[in-house]
């Protein structure tokens, strides 16, 4: 099943979950290796601070985000632990600019 295209915008509709993850210290680069061959995960960046990986996931519905959240990335060897955040809305540059602008030129 492909991308569902929203009535109103036309614009394809997806789903984002942003996943934190802390890793075991000698799995870091094997694991974000193996975490971008994961069909869903559109990114993997190696981050300072609390968490060593986040990886970006989308699917089509909550029901594809979940299979792979839960039966491919979560399952992976090298993972201490994860969390995974579920995103609501995103914002990009251009969209932001739009939002705030009062219409001055």
């Amino acid at each position: 099943m492909g991308l569902v295209d929203c009535k109103f915008t036309g614009i394809p509709m997806t789903v984002t979950a942003i996943v934190l993850i802390k890793a075991q210290t000698d799995k870091v680069s094997e694991l974000a290796q193996r975490l971008v061959e994961v069909d869903g995960v559109t990114e993997v960046f190696s981050v300072a601070g609390q968490h060593d990986l986040v990886a970006i996931v989308r699917a089509t519905d909550n029901e594809k985000l979940a299979v792979v959240v839960s039966d491919r990335v979560r399952k992976l060897g090298g993972i201490a632990n994860s969390e995974t955040l579920i995103a609501f809305r995103t914002y990009s540059k251009g969209e932001l600019e739009a939002a705030f602008s009062i219409g001055l030129d």
